[in-house]
């Protein structure tokens, strides 16, 4: 993944079951009620979140501090404005309700035109 000077990445892993679309990501050291952004245009969702550098003496810091951010395609048919999103002990999971498609085929007829 590809990132703008000065914004990092956010790992994440994603699964689809049961007509859900799962996205967890790591972040943790966030307070989620102002430091993330969550939007969803045109079947892409974007996360965004900045982890600001706490005011202390350090000697040695392998910590990453600045802004974050990800974006992911949504499956075929994601409802993402029906979205969730919870955060517990640093990961962030998003959920997006996916209606089940019929996979079947259909057979086009061909016409006979004179």
């Amino acid at each position: 993944m590809r990132t703008a000077p000065g914004l990092h990445g956010i790992r994440v892993e994603e699964h689809l079951a049961d007509g859900t679309y799962v996205l967890r990501a790591e972040r943790p050291g966030i307070d989620p009620s102002k430091d993330v952004e969550i939007t969803v245009t045109e079947g892409v969702l974007t996360l965004r979140a900045e982890r600001a550098e706490e005011p202390t003496q350090k000697h040695h810091t392998e910590f990453r501090y600045g802004t974050f951010a990800r974006a992911v395609r949504l499956p075929a048919g994601a409802k993402g404005d029906e979205a969730t999103a919870d955060y517990k002990d640093g990961v962030l999971t998003i959920t997006v309700p996916v209606p089940e498609t019929k996979a079947g085929i259909r057979t086009i007829p061909v016409r006979h035109v004179e």
